[in-house]
């Protein structure tokens, strides 16, 4: 019971702060309606009554874009097993916790640096780094050169020495030269980004003929990951529970070993780690190798797994998204899962709320920010739940 309660202590204000952030999102769609103001003057109670219903569709769409129509799901059970009909019910709620797997590993990465006091802005160099060393691998050990399990274990192999070798270096840099960790790593996801782009577009051994497309080969034809449903088509496979793993490997880590307290102190007061005989040099490269090779671990299960190919957009905006939940989760592996979870289900399902509404999917990135922003203000989100209008006032007055 003790446990339950302590998760639902660390889960209450971030799902406090989603909610009041769809609340004021719902009220900013219906402000920024052009058909909802030409009526607010003519017809008030028409205008509010179209807002509202702009604004339930819009969520409704979310929410069936990230889980899945509840109609599709009724014809799978009527369908007698078609795994076509499953498959298409399915879709939805696969491809959102697909869209996960790459930011709880990012997260996760970035939270192990944060708890040491190491600003990590470098992510998405990372990421790309790990990409390109399980790319390397598939090449090299796939397509029957060595099993299929030792194959996938290179993947990751290569992916965690690409992620940690790329942390290295700002984390020297930090614990050697004093130089800012925040403008090395980064500068060092703009040139990973170009040595990826390079290697897709020079090195034959990576390009995908006829080298047109600055894409690398497909990387199916050598090692495949195994999927975890027995539907064709579902791209979710074996990533999403090696990155649970490795959320749990993370939080045993941080939480049950001594080294994990050492680094943790560091993070808490440098000052008093030095003076216990903790070398603080020490502590911020190990938090960065350990951070780095997180991240290029999902970097390269998601090249290799899930895009199939490598290619120079590969680390989008994960970056700075996995900061976000870092960030939103407490920097703890447990919060930093739930919390990529959530950003998943909005990303995929911002998909059909476009489509269907035509709200910008820069809406979305509003409400990713208002969560951030409720969640750094636990007070005033618990004062707009309590009394919005007295607690907007009393702010106001101040």
């Amino acid at each position: 019971m003790s446990f339950l309660r302590r998760i639902g202590s660390a889960i209450r204000i971030p799902a406090l702060s989603i909610l009041v952030a769809l609340l004021v999102g719902a009220i900013f769609i219906v402000v920024t309606d052009i058909e909802v103001l030409g009526l607010l003057l003519s017809d008030p109670i028409g205008a509010l009554s179209l807002g509202i219903g702009r604004a339930a569709s819009a969520y409704s769409a979310l929410a069936r874009g990230a889980f899945g129509d509840p109609a599709s799901f009724s014809r799978a059970f009527e369908s007698n097993g078609d795994i076509n009909i499953w498959a298409r019910a399915l879709r939805p709620i696969v491809e959102s916790v697909v869209s996960a797997v790459p930011l709880i590993f990012v997260g996760l990465g970035v939270s192990v640096a944060f708890r040491t006091g190491i600003f990590n802005i470098g992510g998405a160099g990372q990421f790309s780094m790990g990409a390109i060393g399980g790319t390397i691998a598939a090449l090299v050990f796939g397509a029957g050169a060595t099993p299929a399990p030792f194959a996938i274990l290179m993947v990751m192999l290569f992916g965690v020495i690409g992620g940690a070798a790329w942390a290295f270096i700002p984390g020297f840099l930090k614990a050697r030269l004093g130089a800012s960790e925040v403008i090395t790593t980064i500068m060092l996801n703009f040139i990973a980004t170009n040595i990826l782009f390079f290697l897709v577009i020079n090195v034959e051994f990576i390009q995908m003929p006829p080298y047109i497309q600055p894409v690398s080969k497909e990387l199916s034809q050598f090692v495949e990951l195994p999927g975890i449903l027995p539907i064709e088509g579902l791209r979710l496979n074996i990533s999403i529970i090696i990155a649970l793993i490795t959320a749990a490997l993370v939080s045993v880590f941080l939480f049950r070993s001594t080294r994990g307290f050492e680094l943790r102190a560091a993070g808490l007061n440098i000052a008093a780690a030095k003076y216990a005989g903790m070398g603080a040099a020490t502590s911020i490269i190990t938090a960065m190798l350990i951070s780095g090779a997180i991240s290029g671990l999902g970097g390269a299960l998601v090249a290799v797994g899930t895009v199939k190919q490598l290619s120079p957009g590969i680390a989008g905006s994960v970056g700075f998204t996995a900061i976000a939940i870092a960030l939103v989760g407490g920097t703890r592996p447990v919060g930093v899962v739930a919390t990529a979870l959530v950003f998943g289900l909005l990303q995929n399902g911002s998909r059909l709320m476009q489509i269907e509404t035509s709200i910008p999917i820069e809406m979305l990135l509003f409400i990713q920010a208002l969560v951030i922003a409720f969640i750094a203000a636990p007070d005033l989100t618990l004062g707009i739940l309590k009394n919005p209008f007295q607690s907007v006032l009393r702010r106001a007055k101040k």
